[in-house]
């Protein structure tokens, strides 16, 4: 075997392995992550809430950000919107049925970029039963090594609207509003 045709060969391989180079997991920290949505109460107001502990997987191809994913789980019972009688309220089985259905879930079905920062990603997300297509304006603050953890690290803020009655969670609609905005905030970090 000559020079020529080891440089050829080695080549091929490298390019191989790059073809075949897998995403990189990156875990949600659910202390840095909130899922904040909001509507229209009856005109006078916009209401919030938010959720916490939310748990799952950013799965980042810098290559190809076509090939990357998101998966996220998120608690009913960690729903907050500082007021009790209103957190059981949403929970009971006229919007959330938590008992039911104690989870919300989002999985990513394709990754589109505009550039390197902006990206549209669209997912099922499934609230009491119903599952829906979504889609998450999506922008990359930062990726770096975590300053503390030293850990490889990515923050993502993220907003989407939807109709919440297609999900069945529509009551009191149209006095109180069908639309929810939801903007969400994230760190992910590889773990070590």
């Amino acid at each position: 075997m000559n020079f020529k045709t080891l440089t050829i060969g080695l080549s091929i391989a490298a390019f191989a392995t790059i073809a075949v180079a897998k995403p990189v997991p990156y875990q949600i920290d659910p202390t840095h992550t909130a899922t904040v949505f909001s509507w229209n109460h009856l005109g006078f107001s916009t209401p919030s809430a938010n959720f916490r502990d939310i748990q799952g997987t950013i799965n980042v191809d810098e290559e190809v950000p076509a090939n990357s994913s998101v998966n996220v789980i998120i608690p009913l019972s960690s729903l907050n919107t500082n007021v009790q009688a209103l957190d059981e309220h949403l929970q009971s089985a006229d919007f959330f049925d938590a008992v039911k259905y104690p989870t919300i879930t989002f999985k990513s079905t394709k990754v589109e970029t505009k550039d390197k920062k902006n990206f549209k990603i669209t997912g099922d997300l499934t609230i009491k039963g119903v599952t829906k297509p979504v889609v998450l304006d999506a922008v990359l603050n930062k990726k770096a090594a975590h300053p503390m953890s030293k850990a490889e690290t990515v923050g993502f803020n993220a907003t989407t609207s939807f109709d919440r009655s297609i999900f069945g969670v529509g009551a009191y609609v149209p006095n109180v509003g069908d639309k929810i905005t939801v903007n969400i905030t994230t760190e992910a970090s590889v773990k070590k």
